[in-house]
């Protein structure tokens, strides 16, 4: 099955946290917290549609100046989701530059920012280029079972966790994965193009499968007619979709552990910080963060399909290998008693 999304870390497990979800099939991409993204380039930084922050210690925020600097001067819509405070931070962020120049740019750059708090409610508002960034568009709302963004074929959805103050963990789903089979449409003689994404959106709506859609044919005034039901058979197919998980900067509490679970459940990718060995679980505890061990515990009791551990403490540079062990020990349920 063709993926449509291709996630990966931002920098090594050593560096800022940080994962970037491309788009296969459009010019599109959503980050996972914004510490330093040197790494990604221009050219991914303008793929991206929208970021999602975890909380702004300086290792998943610096990167909102490059960010910042890349799409200025051009037509951009960018939506940046974080926990609470971070409008009044992105609206500070914004005005500690001088912006005398910008009103003659013939582009609109616009940043429409979402602060989520653990009760489910939310403010939004806008910061446009063309009005020096003012805060603008103020409103309130309230989200429900943590979906923060949910669109035709992709669904965002956001947890709270305590990490000494709050944490969004964040799961980017699928609904479901449509696929053509080229092969088959050349058997049949059905030409590929707009009709099959329009035969797609039916499918995603979950028009039934009497639903009949047009297939344009050379010489042929009215095309050929076929139902998605023997599309289904025959040309598409159709499964639960992707599912990537991302979860830092956590306490190992009973609290965090259920949301942690919930929120991955299932989860074809599972990106979660390693940051210390077992050995220095005291540490941990102090620290709010997660050990290998109980990273790889967590993948484990969610189900995910993968895990990729990350967010590594410097103390361990020399113990990759034994952070990457120990978490993939817990993963397959081999922990040594």
């Amino acid at each position: 099955m063709t993926p449509h999304f291709l996630p990966k870390l931002v920098n090594p497990p050593f560096g800022d946290p940080g994962v970037y979800v491309d788009f296969q099939f459009a010019r599109r991409a959503i980050l996972f917290d914004l510490g330093e993204i040197h790494r990604l380039g221009p050219r991914k930084i303008l793929r991206l549609s929208d970021v999602c922050i975890s909380h702004t210690h300086i290792d998943h925020f610096i990167g909102f100046d490059l960010m910042l600097r890349v799409m200025l001067g051009r037509d951009m819509a960018l939506r940046l989701f974080g926990p609470p405070g971070i409008l009044r931070q992105v609206e500070h962020r914004l005005a500690s530059y001088s912006w005398n120049l910008i009103q003659s740019y013939p582009t609109e750059f616009v940043i429409t920012v979402t602060e989520l708090h653990p009760d489910g409610g939310a403010q939004r508002a806008r910061f446009s280029s063309r009005r020096v960034f003012a805060r603008e568009a103020e409103e309130s709302f309230v989200f429900e079972d943590g979906v923060i963004l949910d669109e035709e074929n992709l669904r965002l959805r956001v947890a709270f966790l305590e990490h000494s103050i709050p944490c969004l963990a964040y799961a980017f789903e699928e609904k479901l994965h449509v696929n053509f089979m080229k092969n088959r449409l050349a058997e049949l003689g059905l030409p590929v193009g707009p009709w099959l994404s329009e035969v797609k959106r039916a499918v995603l709506r979950g028009e039934p499968d009497e639903t009949v859609m047009t297939a344009p044919l050379p010489g042929v005034a009215e095309g050929q007619r076929l139902s998605i039901g023997a599309l289904k058979e025959q040309v598409l197919q159709v499964v639960p979709g992707e599912k990537i998980a991302y979860v830092t900067d956590t306490a190992f509490t009973p609290d965090n552990r259920r949301r942690i679970v919930e929120l991955a459940r299932s989860a074809d990718y599972f990106f979660i910080e390693a940051v210390f060995l077992d050995v220095d679980a005291d540490r941990a505890r102090e620290r709010a963060h997660l050990t290998a061990r109980q990273a790889g515990e967590l993948a484990r009791e969610a189900g995910a399909a993968r895990v990729i551990p990350f967010h590594f403490s410097p103390r361990h540079l020399d113990a990759e290998d034994e952070l990457r062990r120990e978490v993939d020990e817990a993963f397959a349920g081999n922990t040594p008693t």
